[in-house]
């Protein structure tokens, strides 16, 4: 298990979409598929039954993908970067995300790559693709855009993330120079950082862009024991960061996480003792591994 998935929230189209992922990509499938059980259906007006999560792998990469209503839309201050040597497969990738969707940069070349483009799919979710010259180490993975309020934050996040999670180390940061018309000095260009294994991006982005981190791409930490969430709790809610509902909350920049116990999908596996278990977390903000124990036990 991954220890930092990334989570995309969808309206009602999640198995669609996931599907349509998985056949862009080598190494990939579906997962496991949860459902709405009576308890979580109450709660959501989903229908009981209908798919809730899918757990699913691009070329290697896990996330995971629900059906959580129309409350969150995808923006471009999270996308996925995918990176390749080979300009076809670029090429090739760009036509069949770009159909239905909006180009937000077109696909030509820049000063950092001989081909590089920045779209929106059908489904909203933003993508950036690249030609790189350099080794690849990590093909698939999310790039967060600092703007309006938090624009110039995305050094100090960098140093943030990196600081929480154990297994992190940053990689780059370019930095614009006091010359630069459109972007004050020490702007962060261009960084990139690993945190647990899965390596990251962040970019300050200059002017008005009217949206900001929310919900639709969010961040599961996953477990191992009470210590580790609240520890994962505790820091990232920590210097202005805000608490919510059901494990979730947002960091002190707005990007949302949710701390998870691992052992979580073994205490959904039973579908009546699934009930007992979803309605307690529906009552807790942080997650307590004894009481969702106690109510899987039906204690």
């Amino acid at each position: 298990m991954q220890k930092i998935t990334p989570f995309l929230w969808f309206d009602h189209q999640a198995e669609e979409a996931v599907n349509f992922y998985v056949s862009l990509f080598k190494n990939s499938k579906v997962g496991t598929i949860a459902r709405y059980n009576e308890a979580a259906a109450a709660a959501t007006g989903k229908p009981a039954g209908s798919v809730m999560t899918i757990g699913f792998q691009l070329d290697g990469n896990e996330f995971t993908a629900i059906n959580g209503g129309p409350a969150f839309k995808f923006n471009p201050s999270v996308s996925l970067v995918v990176l390749s040597k080979n300009e076809k497969e670029i090429d090739d990738l760009w036509k069949k995300l770009i159909d239905g969707g909006k180009v937000l940069m077109e696909l030509d070349k820049y000063d950092w790559s001989k081909k590089y483009g920045w779209l929106e799919d059908k489904y909203g979710l933003s993508w950036q693709l690249m030609i790189t010259e350099d080794e690849i180490k990590h093909n698939i993975f999310p790039s967060l855009l600092f703007v309006d309020k938090f624009y110039g934050k995305a050094d100090e996040a960098i140093k943030f993330y990196t600081s929480v999670f154990k297994n992190a180390n940053v990689e780059n940061v370019f930095k614009y120079g006091p010359n630069d018309k459109q972007n004050k000095e020490n702007a962060v260009m261009y960084g990139d950082f690993v945190l647990e294994g899965k390596k990251f991006a962040a970019m300050d982005g200059a002017g008005k862009h009217g949206f900001q981190f929310n919900e639709a791409l969010s961040f599961v930490v996953n477990c191992d024991n009470q210590e580790e969430i609240d520890y994962y709790w505790n820091k990232l809610t920590s210097d202005g960061g805000a608490e919510s509902m059901c494990g979730w909350l947002k960091d002190k920049f707005g990007v949302s996480w949710q701390i998870v116990p691992s052992i979580i999908p073994e205490l959904l596996s039973d579908e009546k003792k699934a009930q007992k278990v979803m309605q307690a977390v529906l009552q807790m903000k942080k997650l307590d591994i004894a009481e969702l124990e106690k109510a899987y036990r039906g204690n």
